[in-house]
């Protein structure tokens, strides 16, 4: 039998089914991240979600930030901006509120954050649904689109739908590969 972490996999928008993801859904993938590790507690992991009208807005906002941050414009990459919004069900902002007074470094909150978006895609893998995190280069313009917080930065899109085919086959390296024994 195999268990929820081997069969995690990126389910891109293409794969979506047209099946929407409900709000109870949601709420079971935002707990499901609400319990990942924190150093001191600080819980840094923060989610603004689109739906609906919002995603198109989101779209919109992502075309200009890529037009206007790559010194290789593509019309393809641009379509396929709004593509992945379009196929999406629900488009998440991952963001990462720092620690006020800075109790633990950076790296740890962004770890922190990490976690939370892994239980988050292990309970989505466990819902049937499909989803992956991406990162593209102009995320850091999201301030312009949405107010953050003091302290606030967003640190990717994790893109959600239905899911319905059979998971992609994915076999990892050999992890004694990546493991060294001292004593």
């Amino acid at each position: 039998m195999k268990s929820i972490f081997s069969s995690r996999r990126s389910i891109f928008p293409i794969q979506f089914s047209d099946k929407e993801i409900t709000y109870t859904q949601l709420n079971e993938l935002f707990e499901a991240a609400n319990w990942a590790p924190t150093h001191r507690r600080t819980e840094p992991w923060r989610f603004k979600v689109f739906r609906g009208d919002k995603k198109t807005e989101l779209s919109h906002f992502l075309v200009d930030a890529y037009t206007n941050t790559t010194p290789k414009f593509s019309i393809r990459k641009s379509k396929s901006i709004v593509e992945k919004i379009n196929l999406s069900s629900v488009v998440v902002l991952i963001c990462m509120k720092r620690d006020e007074k800075e109790s633990v470094p950076e790296w740890e909150e962004i770890s922190a954050t990490a976690m939370a978006v892994q239980n988050l895609w292990l309970k989505t893998t466990e819902l049937g649904l499909g989803g992956y995190w991406s990162t593209p280069a102009y995320i850091d313009q999201i301030h312009q689109f949405i107010p953050l917080e003091e302290n606030e930065k967003c640190l990717g899109l994790f893109y959600l739908g239905g899911f319905e085919g059979p998971m992609p086959n994915r076999e990892p390296g050999d992890w004694r590969k990546k493991v060294q024994w001292f004593g």
